[in-house]
């Protein structure tokens, strides 16, 4: 990727986080490109879900600047993040499991048809199901129906309805924490192909994972967290897991990784 020619969709520089006497992030840069997958790696404590917390806007930071799109910005609410295009896919999904799946990919952004002019006005079930059809169909999506409820889905699939709303509102960037876990090699060969068709429409996406071989599969760049700090960045193309497992658990500590492919 030449991502010297490009500028980063999203650019954090010395963003440091206290919790009272726990220093949960200290002095850490973080970028990803339009187009890129970028893993986020790390022991449990390393310090990822605090950073993904701030660049979703769940946290704010005690330090450091936070620029999208070349500007610089201040995030204060989950909100005021997806409004910029940031949205996030969380272990538990956030799916409504009694509701359909053109439901839960409106879910809090209904389309509306006026009943009676300015007055009533009632959801609007055509033009929703049409224009899931359409999104669904254009990320290769495989579900039974757009019409099953979510109860009734495998985990691929509720992970890749998840993935398809985070995707479908405008989105620049889509987080995505621990997407793979407790997924069977179906389903989760079926959530990687769905991040590379996120790739391919041009977002940027953040996978935060445990299981380098997904993270090897999907990335091309890899950040690894430690204490609290950014200590390796790899090109995921010139690397290898030992290299990746010597930064987490501190043979690496201190040193950056291959950050621009040179």
């Amino acid at each position: 990727m030449e991502q010297r020619q490009r500028s980063p969709v999203l650019e954090l520089k010395g963003i440091s986080k206290r919790f009272g006497a726990v220093q949960a992030l200290s002095e850490v840069d973080f970028e990803v490109f339009p187009a890129e997958v970028v893993g986020l790696v790390g022991d449990n404590g390393a310090g990822k879900s605090t950073l993904v917390k701030v660049i979703s806007g769940t946290y704010r930071p005690d330090a450091g600047t936070y620029r999208f799109e070349g500007r610089e910005v201040e995030i204060g609410t989950p909100r005021e993040a997806a409004d910029l295009g940031i949205q996030t896919v969380y272990q538990d999904l956030a799916l409504c499991d009694n509701l359909d799946v053109v439901a839960n990919l409106y879910l809090g952004r209904e389309a509306k048809r006026s009943l009676i002019p300015g007055l009533v006005e009632v959801i609007d079930e055509i033009t929703m199901e049409r224009r899931s059809v359409d999104f669904i169909r254009e990320l290769h999506v495989r579900i039974p129906s757009l019409r099953s409820r979510i109860a009734a889905l495998s985990g691929g699939q509720r992970q890749s309805v998840a993935v398809a709303r985070a995707a479908m509102w405008n989105s620049k960037v889509v987080l995505l924490d621990e997407p793979t876990a407790a997924l069977g090699v179906e389903q989760t060969l079926q959530v990687k192909e769905l991040i590379h068709r996120l790739r391919e429409k041009g977002l940027a996406v953040v996978v935060i994972s445990h299981n380098l071989a997904d993270v090897f599969d999907v990335s091309d760049r890899i950040v690894v967290m430690r204490l609290g700090k950014r200590v390796a960045v790899f090109e995921t193309h010139v690397t290898n897991q030992e290299q990746v497992v010597a930064a987490i658990t501190g043979a690496l500590f201190g040193k950056e990784g291959n950050h621009d492919g040179d």
